[in-house]
């Protein structure tokens, strides 16, 4: 049976191959499993051994904490505390985001930071926001 920290690691783990543009089959073939193995770790419906979930951080270049960051004590989702906490849990499996990290990473350090200087310069300040 699945616990709610079995489907949060499962969660973190499809967030993370995703990002990084495996299939199943693709991540499978690197831990030495069947693709099916990897479905069920995602769903949370098989649970992941330590020494799997070491190969699984290795082959998605993750420190083993990178699974559980975000999991409150009592096993539950931490709250929000910042922005990015609160934006969709599934936004990085969308399609769009996806092409857009990839795009991003692709480009040199200084295109990149450009971007992102970009980005920040067009993010609504909220005093703004309320005066319009």
């Amino acid at each position: 049976m699945a616990t709610d920290v079995d489907i949060y690691v499962g969660k973190r783990l499809r967030r993370r191959r995703r990002l990084l543009g495996l299939t199943q089959q693709d991540l499978a073939g690197q831990v030495g499993v069947r693709f099916q193995q990897i479905q069920k770790y995602e769903c949370g419906a098989n649970r992941i051994t330590a020494s799997r979930l070491f190969s699984l951080g290795t082959a998605l270049n993750v420190n083993i904490n990178y699974f559980f960051e975000g999991l409150a004590p009592d096993g539950k989702q931490a709250p929000a505390n910042d922005q990015a906490d609160r934006l969709s849990g599934d936004i990085l499996s969308q399609k769009e985001t996806l092409e857009l990290v990839r795009a991003y990473y692709r480009l040199s350090e200084r295109p990149r930071r450009r971007l992102l200087d970009l980005a920040k310069a067009l993010e609504v300040d909220p005093a703004d926001a309320v005066a319009s």
